[in-house]
């Protein structure tokens, strides 16, 4: 077989792995978390749910109807919450793919009962199975992509996530607004309700036909499956040298490591192994992926575009759609930048470019007399969707896969999620009454977290880009201090771009002590 033949055979499983499971599975996750925020106003819906009634209510009874709208809506955050927590018990016991399985077939009950919904109680139940069923996708997924890729072109197939994500806002945004044209009412919210059924099922479908994490397969000591599986994701011979030398790096990884469950995490004795730290890290990441203001532009910005800039009729939602479906297009910068430029540098570029932007929407929307000034807001909304995917619409998904302990992945990823979804469910409840009660002040919040992202990036966390899952978890078990973990891993030897792995014998020194046993 020719190489052009094996790289064509080998690239397949990528391009199946992103069409069939990665791409259904992140459309479904910014398109519910999106969707619902205008259906909840159509008059067939509320004349099924009228507890959350804001259109012909007034005074207390609107505030109550308010809230409660605010509540259900975000209960599809609640179920994502538990749903990623489910996963540090069953993720290893399942294994990647009987995962993925059981969350597409949550996500599948979910949408059938919120599009076929008659009362509230099963809207609000719907909305949690399907918040369960994408929450264990956006732990699982991103793990199983990080386990099956290479280490060198790791990051851009995991930031692949984050594009999908776009498809899924920009997607709900154009449905709602093309739905909204139905002169038959129910129409209007039980289609875009029931269209990502579609994308749950075809997953549920394809997902046995692709390839296991070899990662799990050699923890499970399934090293013939593993071998496999590893020569198919590299399109090598099974007895290749690289092979073999990867299965006896990835199995010396799981041997010299202490058995670890979820309790291990929090205890004082494995204070050695940094696990408390390296959460740590992955709960800040992804407070921030929610704190820097993504999901408010996401979510709202069509009130955002009726309040500063005074728009009527469907205007608003044009725009809205319009600044979402750009900031799909550069959601493809990061894929480029994330396995050239490094994590670092994108963290720091769109933490930096969103404080600007932030800080501009806060003065201009703060002269809400002044015309010129709020189309600047208007442009500004634009502007921030440019930097924001640049780091955080999936380079926080790459990371907490990267650094969490090879026998923990799983595990600390669904902890870390699960505050990611917390943190949504937080910003989802609290931003339609910040935006009307503190207005332009609200941005500022969203400056100053942007601000610090830069200084909390460069100080704590080391570049992953490249480098062998296995030899990062060995740095933070070796680095004599915390401060010692960026310079260490800078350190570690890179994979070429091209996805193969540099020979031996170009490899620089590993800087981490007893290194050289593992390659």
């Amino acid at each position: 077989m020719t190489s052009t033949k094996k790289s064509w055979e080998y690239q397949k499983i990528y391009l199946a792995q992103f069409l069939f499971i990665i791409a259904p599975s992140f459309i479904l996750y910014g398109y519910n978390q999106a969707v619902v925020s205008t259906l909840l106003d159509t008059p067939d819906m509320v004349h099924y749910l009228p507890q959350i009634d804001t259109i012909h209510t007034h005074g207390a009874t609107k505030n109550d109807h308010s809230t409660l709208k605010g509540l259900v809506n975000a209960c599809f955050q609640l179920g994502a919450l538990v749903g990623s927590l489910s996963c540090a018990r069953f993720g290893d016991m399942l294994g990647r793919r009987k995962a993925i399985f059981v969350a597409s077939i949550f996500t599948t009950i979910g949408q059938i009962l919120q599009c076929t919904t008659f009362s509230l109680p099963q809207f609000v139940v719907g909305r949690l199975i399907l918040g369960m069923g994408v929450g264990q996708l956006s732990v699982t997924v991103p793990v199983w992509q990080a386990e099956s890729s290479a280490a060198a072109n790791r990051g851009r197939r995991v930031i692949t996530a984050g594009i999908a994500m776009c498809v899924g806002f920009l997607m709900s945004s154009w449905i709602d607004l093309g739905c909204s044209k139905f002169s038959y009412e129910p129409l209007q919210w039980r289609i875009p309700l029931a269209i990502p059924t579609l994308f749950a099922i075809v997953i549920s479908l394809s997902i046995f036909y692709l390839p296991e994490s070899p990662r799990w397969l050699i923890q499970k000591n399934r090293l013939d499956e593993a071998r496999e599986t590893l020569a198919k994701l590299n399109g090598l011979p099974i007895d290749d040298n690289y092979i073999q030398r990867e299965i006896t790096f990835v199995q010396t990884a799981f041997n010299t490591s202490e058995p670890a469950s979820i309790k291990d995490i929090f205890s004082y004795k494995n204070k050695e192994s940094r696990l408390q730290y390296r959460l740590l890290l992955c709960l800040t990441l992804q407070t921030l992926q929610q704190l820097v203001g993504g999901n408010l532009v996401s979510f709202y910005t069509t009130t955002i575009f009726q309040t500063n800039l005074h728009l009527q009729g469907d205007l608003p939602s044009i725009l809205a759609g319009s600044s979402l479906t750009w900031k799909f297009f550069c959601s493809f910068i990061s894929f480029f930048a994330v396995d050239r430029l490094g994590r670092r540098p994108i963290f720091v570029i769109s933490g930096g470019g969103m404080c600007v932007c932030m800080i501009i929407m806060a003065g201009t929307t703060s002269l809400s007399s002044n015309h010129a000034a709020s189309i600047v807001s208007g442009v500004f909304v634009f502007i921030f969707n440019f930097f924001y995917p640049i780091g955080f619409l999936g380079g926080n998904f790459v990371y907490c896969s990267e650094i969490a302990p090879v026998r923990l992945r799983i595990a600390m990823t669904s902890i870390s999620t699960a505050n990611h979804w917390l943190w949504s469910f937080i910003i989802t409840m609290v931003s339609p009454v910040a935006l009307s009660d503190i207005g332009w002040k609200y941005y500022i919040v969203f400056a100053c977290v942007n601000a610090c992202v830069p200084l909390i990036i460069l100080l704590f966390f080391p570049e992953t880009m490249g480098r062998n899952l296995e030899a990062i978890d060995r740095v933070f078990v070796e680095a004599p201090t915390i401060w010692s973990i960026v310079p260490m891993v800078r350190g570690l030897p890179q994979e070429n771009m091209s996805g193969s792995p540099l020979p031996i014998d170009d490899k620089q020194e590993m800087t981490v002590a007893h290194e050289e046993e593992f390659v």
